[in-house]
């Protein structure tokens, strides 16, 4: 408990501050820029908060630190950063769980260790249904375009066998 003394005193003297700066400024235009600082202080204090608690407790699952993430994102940039976040995490997981739904079409044991080590059957269908677009953009830059370029013979991709080996694979 020693050790948080200091770090409950920095964090008391930064609102503390921010306060006097509002209360002894000259202008409305001064006060109001002290007090929307003294509140974004307070909501990044309580979203870090939230995200030391919950990596001390552990997470159950990334959403919950994407959700937290996203809090925290919509209170420094707004809508527009949320939703460039939320785009770039949904490509970004998707291409990887696009790229191994492939893999594991394809049947690579490394993609059936992926998918044993991380998913369950109902968490498995719940992010193919969700990233069923992201499988024919990663079939199409995988598969379909160096096929083409190198002139070899593609493979069909058929998603919903795919769901019928990871059945398998996962029950």
């Amino acid at each position: 408990m020693q050790e948080y003394r200091s770090l409950v005193f920095i964090i008391l003297s930064i609102f503390v501050v921010t306060l006097l700066g509002a209360y002894f400024s000259p202008t409305f235009t001064e006060q109001k820029t002290w007090l929307e600082l003294f509140f974004l202080l307070g909501a990044l204090l309580f979203i870090f908060s939230a995200l030391v608690i919950f990596a001390t407790i552990g997470f159950g699952s990334f959403s919950i630190y994407g959700a937290i993430f996203l809090a925290a994102v919509m209170g420094i940039y707004g809508i527009e950063g949320a939703l460039l976040v939320t785009t770039m995490t949904y490509f970004i997981w998707g291409s990887i769980f696009a790229a191994e739904v492939l893999l594991l079409y394809h049947g690579l044991k490394s993609a059936q260790k992926w998918f044993k080590e991380r998913y369950t059957f109902k968490s498995f269908s719940y992010e193919y249904k969700v990233f069923y677009p992201m499988f024919y953009v990663a079939y199409i830059f995988l598969e379909l375009i160096p096929s083409i370029i190198y002139r070899e013979r593609f493979v069909k991709f058929v998603p919903s066998k795919v769901l019928q080996v990871a059945k398998r694979l996962l029950v």
